[in-house]
């Protein structure tokens, strides 16, 4: 698939290569879900923190399988909440070993990599509930024409800033540009501010991170055809060299270009960060104030662009398809999904999920972004191809490499593994 640009949202999505790597050969040849067979009554699903807070995460599905197992008699639906760390490597391994879950949570960038283990959700998705998502949604769960999961939640990363920063330096205007923001720059140094905050940590996704930037520039993870990765160009080259001068000028914390503390331990949670596109108004909240939070679009360089995801539950094969089917449905209503939606300040995938934060101006604000906002690339190689790039970009900032030389070394790693 080539790269489209739709009336609302923008989705980055590239083709996936036909040969496979060893690790997704033995996926292929495995029996995705529980093995448990067409009479078992048994759903068993994998799920991952998107409610932080345990005990809340803990209720809402409680309450969710307690009300579905009721309409169901003598069902039993087994949500297990797994730590987002080394998800895939887990996953991987329960599907090869033919025992993964019946239904998992996945991202955009996870459906290719596991596409030949999923139920198209065409094959249990009601007519009248796939009309009633989000071009976002759809578009970032569709992998070759096939949608391989069920959204149940959108989010936008927009750039937020800080209204007490600039207040302190006596500026009313907010950057909408990297200009803008290189602008401000020096003057917030000079008053102990930082201008942004940039998380270099390898362990980080660089969807929230360094590309945006690249999309800003212009520039794309891959080729359109999915053979090769683009962002050695002249687009990525300009992002990494922005963020780089970002880093030297001292316009952002040098420590979090390898370290990630714990939010309340870092100069955003301390006040000292004027604007950030890598947290959202949810994570700031208990430290900045809501009144503080001014929500603004990504940044532009030559387009306006962020990042933002779709949740989704996937029906991995070997399971009971119609069972578990219609558990997703269930789960994916318009009005069983809001709970987990309106947890962390999350949006409906579905236009009858109407407002769920109605007089809320913030989350409104939040919300209009959406339409500047991309899944990012739905590529098999996402995950890999981001594990040789991110310690090259930190390789850059640090100063060990040229952001050229840097993006050539990964581009170089990143084209032999496309090619195998």
């Amino acid at each position: 698939m080539s790269r489209t640009t739709h009336r609302r949202i923008r989705i980055r999505a590239v083709a996936v290569p036909v040969v496979a790597t060893a690790l997704a050969t033995t996926l292929l040849a495995a029996c995705g879900g529980s093995g448990s067979g067409s009479d078992s009554k048994t759903v068993t699903m994998w799920t991952y923190p998107v409610i932080f807070d345990e005990a809340k995460n803990k209720e809402y599905w409680d309450g969710l399988v307690k009300e579905f197992e009721k309409e169901h008699a003598g069902v039993t639906v087994k949500v297990e909440t797994f730590p987002w760390a080394n998800r895939d490597t887990a996953l991987a391994t329960a599907i090869a070993s033919g025992k993964g879950p019946d239904v998992v949570y996945l991202v955009p960038d996870q459906l290719p990599k596991y596409a030949k283990n999923i139920v198209p959700a065409d094959e249990y998705m009601p007519a009248d509930a796939k009309k009633d998502y989000t071009e976002f949604a759809m578009d970032s769960v569709t992998v070759d024409g096939k949608a391989l999961g069920t959204p149940v939640l959108t989010s936008a990363n927009p750039l937020i800033c800080d209204k007490r920063v600039f207040d302190a330096i006596g500026e009313t205007a907010y950057p909408s540009t990297w200009a803008d923001l290189e602008a401000l720059a020096p003057e917030l140094k000079k008053k102990g501010y930082y201008a942004t905050s940039y998380s270099g940590d390898t362990q980080q996704t660089l969807n929230m991170t360094f590309y945006p930037l690249l999309w800003q520039a212009g520039g794309d993870v891959f080729a359109a055809d999915g053979k090769k990765t683009a962002f050695s160009d002249a687009a990525g080259v300009k992002a990494l060299t922005y963020l780089k001068k970002l880093v030297d000028g001292g316009y952002t914390d040098k420590d979090l270009v390898t370290t990630t503390p714990k939010l309340e331990q870092t100069p955003i949670a301390k006040g000292k960060v004027a604007c950030t596109w890598q947290n959202t108004p949810a994570d700031v909240e208990p430290f900045w104030g809501k009144e503080n939070i001014v929500v603004q679009p990504p940044l532009k360089d030559t387009e306006s662009i962020g990042y933002g995801t779709v949740g989704a539950l996937s029906l991995l094969k070997g399971g009971n398809k119609d069972l578990a089917g219609e558990w997703i449905t269930f789960a994916a209503e318009a009005k069983n999904a809001a709970g987990l939606e309106t947890s962390a300040g999350y949006f409906p995938a579905r236009t009858s999920g109407g407002d769920l934060y109605p007089g809320d101006a913030l989350q409104k604000a939040v919300g209009d972004t959406l339409p500047s906002m991309t899944a990012g690339p739905l590529h098999e190689k996402s995950r890999e191809v981001m594990g040789v790039l991110a310690p090259e970009i930190q390789a850059a900032l640090l100063g060990k490499k040229s952001p050229q030389d840097a993006l050539d070394a990964a581009a170089k790693a990143a084209d032999a593994m496309l090619a195998r």
